[in-house]
Parts: C-alpha cells; sequence; structure tokens
C-alpha cells in the first residue's frame, strides 16, 4: 500500500452560467485592471488516496469526482496527481473530456 496526493479541480462547463465568475469579472475595473476575461470560478478539492499503486488510487478519485466531487450536468473536472504533502508541486494532467459525463482522467 502506499500513498498518493491528488486534487480535483471542479469548474463550470463551457456555457454554463458562471455568477462568480461574472462577478468577478465585473469587480475588475474598480480595481484598476484591464485585459482580464472570460473569468470561470471553481474549487479544487485535494486528498490523499491509500492504493496498491498510482493507477488504482487514480482510479477512486475518478470515481469520487465523477459521482460526488462534480454535477456531471452542469461541471467539469480535471484530476492533477500532486507531489508529497504540498500542492505547490504539482504536475497537472492534460485532461480532455472522455465521455458526454464530462469525465477527465
Amino acid at each position: 500500500m502506499s500513498t498518493h496526493r491528488f486534487a480535483v479541480n471542479v469548474t463550470p462547463k463551457p456555457g454554463i452560467l458562471d455568477p462568480q465568475g461574472r462577478a468577478v469579472e465585473g469587480s475588475l475595473d474598480h480595481l484598476g485592471i484591464s485585459g482580464v476575461s472570460a473569468v470561470r470560478v471553481g474549487r479544487r478539492v485535494e486528498l490523499t488516496v491509500d492504493a496498491a499503486d498510482e493507477s488504482a488510487a487514480r482510479g477512486v478519485v475518478e470515481r469520487l469526482a465523477g459521482e460526488l466531487l462534480a454535477n456531471p450536468l452542469i461541471e467539469a473536472y480535471a484530476i492533477e496527481s500532486i507531489g508529497g504533502g504540498s500542492s505547490t508541486n504539482t504536475s497537472t494532467s492534460t485532461a480532455q473530456p472522455a465521455t458526454a459525463g464530462e469525465r477527465h482522467a
């Protein structure tokens, strides 16, 4: 058994209204910031999984993301493997939609 760290980044699907992102974008002028657009606000869940290997651990995270952490109707997610106990050492997976449910690997 080994320990594996992952992050699941959940964001609204393209075309889904994002009121939080819109509020952030609307505040930029008041801060004197220009050139920023298409702001999307999501959430990040970091977790540690004990499993036989990274593939098995990723399978657990994939199930959690698809069934619990993201609403497949309106949200997409990306799974990121993170090194050690810190989210500062990250290696982002190149996640692309695999099915209509927006599952990312």
